[in-house]
């Protein structure tokens, strides 16, 4: 076998040069049993004296030297750098397609470059190792549906542009036509490759107060590494400090080479960047939340670039866009990681009413390949990087129907139009998502469709139905089956055996059309949902989302309550997790009523310790669900003795608690002024010092008359909802 290799390799070879000499890279499709494929991927390797080469597989081959192979899972750290040949292992024992390692990777690979995809000849018959993650209990990886597979085969098969090298026969070759692009032009600044970087760069540079830069652009175009070039400058021009956020500090990779390239006299230490005196300092989402809010961060002079700005949600962009007057948002518009297009037509909107004069500058031009490239596009077809909603048809209303993956996967139009919609409107949506869509077991997509386009989808997973004895386990922390995450949770953190053992089905994601929003949709797709589930059997309807009094609010209104608020914000999104349910059966009833006791009941508690840094907006609406009786007697007089007398507020702080719970209880805002200092003082223990930066007062006597001030305020509001009038 090995002169066929041999000749397939030479051929390959010279084909890459033909690649090379227009800027282009090319996909490899090598299928055949595992050893002959791992055979001719090697004999490739080792003749074509690669500068860059990366194998992808759960083992290395035994011949690579160390460095030259990495597992799937670790597949960021290789954002920012550059690779010529690409080998992703598909068909060994133990291997198989990880879509977001596919993803993230083929953004590396430079012009002349190779990526060679190793699978099965029958590729798509049957689920491969990688189908263990989708595999939930109590299902096993074979008894899956493979449709994820069968489409990527079928359209490799469809897709002129591919190489495809079937290891016993010659590679196909196609033919490469001229370039239809002209040679790209160097710019003037010596430091940036493309026309397109050197104006971000310029406009990056010269940031003005209150004119944020949204700088938008799809992968390889050289965004990060413009925002390392614009640091190099700033820092010689003598800034003093530049906050640099993103969802993981990965994605900050090539903006700290960049930046250590132009200023060799600076170094790198952990996530920041040290010149003299002068740093540009990486801090985690969650982190510059908390510095922002406690003044320790923004203010006069700051400056802030916010890297993947899409992969963060759109009331902590908001956040920081008034915390820090200088401000720049980059983001990929079609990427690995998900779209940016719902960042654009979302955070673009805020941006208009709080800083009319934004600007926004889009980097067309590729870097590391040629306009015309033709993988690219072929990358964004298999994975739906590129999708995109359906454009609107018609004002007719929309109807409901439940959509089989099946039929979704034999759609391409319709899958397009229903995962692109699902891209735009969720900042976590990545390439696995799509075979989670097709193969995911327990999943049901509902849509609300106008003359056949999705004007809106929730997809849904079921939980639960565990057999007693594995719940037991899995309560006491013994056991933690795969998947079946909000069940799992409430009973690892709330103790309930019957959160397993009864039937749950979780709202994984919703979506509506932006021509369509504020119709009412969102609402239609959850009890179009809620009915089904409840014929189904299901006990529970339940959601996990990021805490904020919006949706807090969106879900109380459809009869939800919350059941579990994690602890600690996530790192990406500087959020608390929020879980809450609907019941839909006499036993959901029950679990329901068990659930929402027990958060409540802790509660107070977790906002004394726990949650004390918690917004207290958001502490308000969840104390909202509990229980507020009037205060009794006793409690009136010492209300008044703190509101319209002297006496101490710490001295009477049950009875103030107890104003706060029947305020919110008579439909006093969640975000009233007074309520909510109420709230962060009296049950969360918030300091002087962290209320009067809340109030913008100086000093214990004016933040212990604004707490009278406030007790006032909110005995007059309950005395308005108990149509008493005010007190005079």
């Amino acid at each position: 076998m090995a002169e066929p290799v041999d000749r397939a390799v030479a051929a390959l070879l010279e084909h890459a040069g033909g690649l090379a000499a227009r800027r282009w890279r090319g996909l490899v499709w090598l299928t055949g049993g595992a050893d002959a494929c791992r055979h001719a991927a090697l004999a490739l390797w080792q003749a074509g004296g690669w500068q860059a080469p990366l194998w992808v597989a759960p083992n290395a081959p035994p011949e690579l030297a160390e460095g030259d192979c990495l597992t799937p899972g670790r597949a960021r750290t290789r954002l920012g750098g550059e690779q010529d040949l690409l080998v992703v292992d598909a068909v060994s024992r133990g291997a198989g397609f990880d879509p977001d390692a596919f993803g993230a990777l083929a953004g590396t690979l430079r012009a002349g470059g190779l990526l060679v995809l190793m699978t099965p000849p029958d590729w798509g018959a049957r689920p491969d190792a990688d189908y263990a993650r989708l595999a939930e209990y109590p299902w096993r990886p074979e008894q899956l549906t493979c449709r994820y597979l069968a489409r990527l085969a079928r359209h490799l098969a469809a897709a002129p542009e591919v190489i495809h090298w079937p290891v016993d026969r010659p590679p196909g070759l196609p033919t490469l036509s001229a370039p239809s692009c002209p040679a790209t032009v160097r710019p003037d600044d010596p430091d940036c490759l493309t026309a397109d970087q050197a104006e971000a760069v310029a406009r990056l540079v010269h940031l003005r107060r209150r004119r944020p830069l949204v700088l938008t652009a799809d992968r390889g175009r050289g965004k990060s590494a413009a925002l390392g070039i614009a640091c190099a400058r700033l820092l010689a021009a003598g800034e003093r400090e530049i906050l640099v956020t993103a969802p993981r500090p990965a994605a900050i990779a090539t903006l700290l080479e960049r930046l250590a390239t132009l200023c060799p006299a600076g170094q790198r230490r952990g996530q920041a960047f040290v010149l003299g005196e002068r740093r540009v300092r990486f801090v985690a989402p969650d982190e510059l939340v908390r510095l922002a809010r406690a003044g320790e961060a923004g203010g006069a002079g700051a400056r802030l670039l916010v890297d993947e700005a899409a992969a963060i949600p759109a009331a902590l962009l908001g956040e920081w866009l008034d915390a820090f007057p200088r401000i720049a948002f980059a983001t990929t518009l079609h990427g690995y990681e998900g779209s940016g297009r719902g960042f654009a037509v979302r955070f673009r909107e805020r941006l208009a009413q709080r800083t009319p004069d934004w600007q926004g500058w889009h980097l067309r031009e590729p870097i590391r390949w040629a306009t015309d490239d033709p993988l690219e596009p072929l990358v964004d077809r298999l994975l739906l990087l590129d999708a995109e909603p359906a454009p609107a048809r018609s004002l007719a209303a929309p109807a409901w129907r439940r959509v089989p993956p099946a039929e979704l996967a034999g759609d391409e139009v319709r899958l397009r139009a229903l995962f692109g919609l699902l891209v735009q409107a969720h900042y976590r949506t990545t390439p696995a998502d799509l075979r989670r869509l097709l193969d995911g077991p327990g999943v049901g997509l509902g849509a609300l469709e106008v003359d056949g386009q999705p004007a809106g989808v929730l997809v849904a997973g079921d939980e639960g139905g565990f057999p007693s004895e594995l719940a037991e386990r899995v309560a006491r922390g013994e056991r933690r089956p795969r998947g079946h995450l909000m069940a799992q949770s409430l009973a690892a953190h709330a103790g309930s055996r019957e959160a397993l053992t009864g039937r749950l089905r979780r709202v994984v994601r919703i979506a509506v059309a932006a021509e369509h929003r504020r119709e009412g949709l969102g609402r239609r797709l959850i009890e179009a949902e809620a009915e089904e589930a409840r014929r189904e059997g299901i006990d529970l309807l339940g959601a996990s989302f990021g805490a904020e009094p919006g949706l807090i609010a969106f879900w109380r209104s459809l009869g939800f309550r919350a059941v579990r608020l994690g602890l600690t914000r996530e790192t990406a999104t500087g959020e608390h997790a929020l879980m809450v349910a609907r019941p839909l059966s006499e036993r959901g009833e029950a679990l329901m009523d068990e659930l929402a006791t027990r958060f409540q009941r802790g509660l107070p508690g977790l906002l004394a310790f726990e949650l004390r840094e918690l917004e207290p907006e958001i502490a308000a609406a969840l104390l909202a669900e509990g229980e507020g009786p009037a205060p009794v007697a006793a409690d009136r007089r010492d209300l008044e003795d703190v509101a319209y007398a002297l006496r101490e507020p710490a001295l009477v702080r049950p009875a103030l608690q107890a104003l706060v719970r029947h305020a919110l209880a008579r439909g006093v805002a969640v975000d009233d002024e007074s309520l909510c200092l109420l709230v962060a003082w009296g049950l969360q223990g918030a300091s002087t010092e962290r209320l009067a930066a809340r109030l913008g007062v100086s000093g214990r006597r004016e933040v212990t008359a604004r707490l009278r001030q406030a007790a006032a305020a909110m005995i007059d509001a309950v005395a308005v909802a108990h149509g008493e009038g005010r007190r005079g």
